[in-house]
């Protein structure tokens, strides 16, 4: 997304994270932010300021969201960073090194 000052709405926020399927807990650790807090924002609770909600969107682009900016002609959204093929032969290609070893060289 282009614009770097685009504050996530909460459901915005809730939605990213259940597509990226990450805990709210984990993205608020990245996000350097109290889990209750973004629990409680995603749920129309509570608030974040514009510094938290960067560090909130920052977190869930790093998980794989897109977040699509509202415009003329629809609203906001969000999408994954992957297609479901690349995700697939991200996955593959994980689970096939093995156990990690001390190079030899």
């Amino acid at each position: 997304m282009a614009d770097h000052d685009f504050i996530i709405p909460a459901d915005l926020a809730r939605a990213a994270r259940a597509l990226t399927q990450v805990s709210y807990t984990l993205v608020a650790k990245v996000a350097e932010l109290q889990p209750e807090r973004v629990r409680a924002y995603e749920h129309g609770l509570g608030t974040l300021d514009a510094a938290e909600s960067q560090r909130l969107r920052e977190a869930l682009e790093h998980f794989g969201a897109v977040f699509i900016a509202e415009d003329e002609e629809s609203g906001y959204g969000v999408r994954q960073k992957y297609n479901s093929v690349k995700t697939q032969r991200l996955e593959t290609w994980e689970g096939e090194g093995g156990p990690a070893y001390e190079d030899d060289i």
